[in-house]
């Protein structure tokens, strides 16, 4: 499937403030966004989150538009060889098609996050239109994983427009990214391991997929670098709840 517009460029780096890479990847952070108030506890905020919960050798795995009936099972396998928890942004449509695999993500204790109905660029519609999506999505996984917690929301194609708004008000984080591998086009399995060891930063947030094509180099580029990465010291961690 293809992602026009995350293109631009391979690897983000978690340096580089989280505005300049959306908007190299043709979408603008909403004004205000920048200067959001610190929330209390665990309230959600409309800044873009693109860092780990922890500062140092961290990384958060996150992965895109599943669930897949054949990589999702088999990344699921990967992260539990390896005892990682990851966070999934799950496409609604494929939530409907495949519930028993949402079940499997929920129970082997992953993050969920919404990632819309149907995968449509978001960035120019209105706050009532985005609200009756994320609800709707949000409805599907519940209906896989009743009570589920959904903590994150993530845009299409990193096209935010008033999305941030709409879903810290409904109790959802914004979920962005400080390194993108460009998975979506499968460039072969060593590649991607390239790419993700050199485009993570300490406590960055590390954009894969798992769902929306043929993912299986992905699966393998995540089970090779893990290993290594632990070996160096990395350590894998959640994202940060609020902005």
């Amino acid at each position: 499937m293809n992602f026009p517009l995350r293109r631009p460029s391979f690897l983000r780096k978690a340096a580089l403030p989280f505005a300049a890479t959306v908007v190299a990847l043709g979408a603008a952070v909403p004004a205000g966004l920048a200067g959001a108030a610190p929330a209390q506890a665990d309230q959600a905020t409309p800044a873009i989150v693109d860092s780990t919960r922890h500062e140092g050798k961290y990384l958060s795995l996150t992965f895109d538009d599943g669930p897949d009936p054949v990589n999702t099972p088999k990344l699921l396998a990967v992260l539990e060889k390896h005892h990682v928890k990851a966070t999934f942004c799950l496409w609604g449509d494929h939530v409907k098609q495949h519930p028993e695999i949402v079940r499997q993500i929920a129970d082997a204790g992953h993050l969920l996050c919404n990632h819309t109905m149907h995968h449509d660029n978001m960035g120019g519609w209105s706050a009532e239109a985005i609200r009756a999506d994320l609800e709707e999505t949000s409805a599907v996984i519940r209906e896989a994983v009743p009570e589920a917690k959904i903590n994150y929301f993530r845009a299409p194609y990193g096209s935010w427009g008033q999305t941030p708004e709409v879903a810290a008000s409904m109790g959802m984080q914004p979920l962005g990214w400080a390194t993108v591998v460009g998975d979506w086009d499968p460039p072969g399995t060593a590649e991607l391991v390239r790419r993700i060891r050199e485009g993570i930063t300490p406590g960055g947030v590390v954009l894969l997929h798992d769902g929306g094509g043929d993912r299986s180099q992905t699966v393998e580029a995540v089970d090779q670098v893990i290993p290594e990465l632990q070996s160096e010291g990395w350590r894998f961690d959640r994202p940060a709840r609020r902005g």
